[in-house]
């Protein structure tokens, strides 16, 4: 099982607290970078204590930090989840009953909490060979062999990289499977500019993909993409992702490749000022940050029902 933090001294005891009863968590991975709070410490703490949990220090972006992880996982099956969200007692174990079934990509049900109409906003479905591929990361479980056979979370992803990763699994002949009762408690935006800045991002990462795998806007379900936005809180986020949408346009030009981008360099670094021209001031004010964060050692034989 697999995290990664940056700055989530708020929440990641409650994470932890869900996921260390469950018997079918062999391995809890926390890949954190470089919080500037007590994150560590916290999860330091519970390392102390459950010898489940493992801490990793790596400055990287939310996918590269993941395939650490997954480098340093043990297992034949590696589940994702967010700092910010709570797992079901059971979350688990209906996962693992799919790799039971020889299953290489399981996604469970989000389920958000937090400001109510933050709560009933959708996220916008992406149809590729029949299957949504925008079953997010905070609840996704892939076996460990064909995660790494696909290549992995590509790290120039600044969001939009568990997409990517599902996109790339459907078209390597994997189904991704739907399991309603691996349930995950998600924490909506608790904040107006932190809610307009995730839609930011999210428009900023739905760019990226098209300029990895070319035009999808024919794979969306317009009607239910437009149903998700009718209301004040959708018209704002729509409103604030198509600026992001616009400032990655303008940031690339094409996909240079899976290159590892450092996760502050967009906000600390000065500009290329050949290819971003967007005013420093006005990038700094919208985006802040996005990110809340060897060969692979032989692979152990654990059972299948553990991740």
């Amino acid at each position: 099982m697999i995290v990664t933090t940056y700055n989530e001294e708020r929440h990641i005891s409650d994470l932890l607290d869900s996921l260390v009863p469950q018997e079918k968590i062999y391995e809890i991975i926390v890949v954190d970078s470089e919080s500037e709070d007590r994150t560590r410490e916290i999860v330091k703490e519970y390392a102390e204590k459950y010898d489940k949990i493992r801490l990793y220090v790596k400055r990287s972006t939310r996918g590269e930090g993941r395939n650490y992880g997954v480098e340093k996982a043990e297992g034949e099956y590696v589940a994702f989840i967010d700092a910010d969200c709570i797992a079901n007692p059971f979350w688990a174990e209906y996962l693992l009953k799919n790799a039971e079934k020889g299953e290489k990509v399981v996604a469970g049900k989000v389920i958000n909490i937090g400001y109510g109409p933050f709560e009933k906003l959708e996220r916008v479905e992406l149809n590729i060979k029949g299957y949504d591929v925008t079953f997010p990361s905070n609840n996704l479980m892939y076996e460990k062999e064909f995660f790494q056979s696909i290549g992995g979370f590509d790290p120039w992803f600044i969001t939009a990289e568990d997409i990517d990763l599902n996109y790339r699994a459907v078209h390597a002949g994997a189904k991704i499977v739907y399991e309603e009762k691996a349930i995950v408690y998600h924490r909506t935006r608790d904040s107006i500019y932190s809610f307009l800045r995730q839609a930011f991002w999210n428009g900023y990462g739905r760019k990226q993909l098209t300029l990895k795998h070319g035009p999808l806007w024919s794979k969306y379900p317009l009607k239910k993409l437009f149903n998700t936005q009718i209301s004040f809180w959708g018209i704002l986020r729509l409103i604030s992702a198509f600026l992001g949408y616009m400032a990655c346009k303008i940031r690339w030009k094409e996909y240079p490749g899976p290159i590892a981008l450092d996760p502050t360099s967009l906000k600390r670094k000065k500009p290329n000022k050949r290819r971003w021209e967007v005013p420093e001031q006005l990038y700094e004010i919208l985006l802040g940050s996005p990110f809340s964060g060897v060969s692979s050692p032989p692979l152990k034989r654990i059972s299948p029902g553990f991740i």
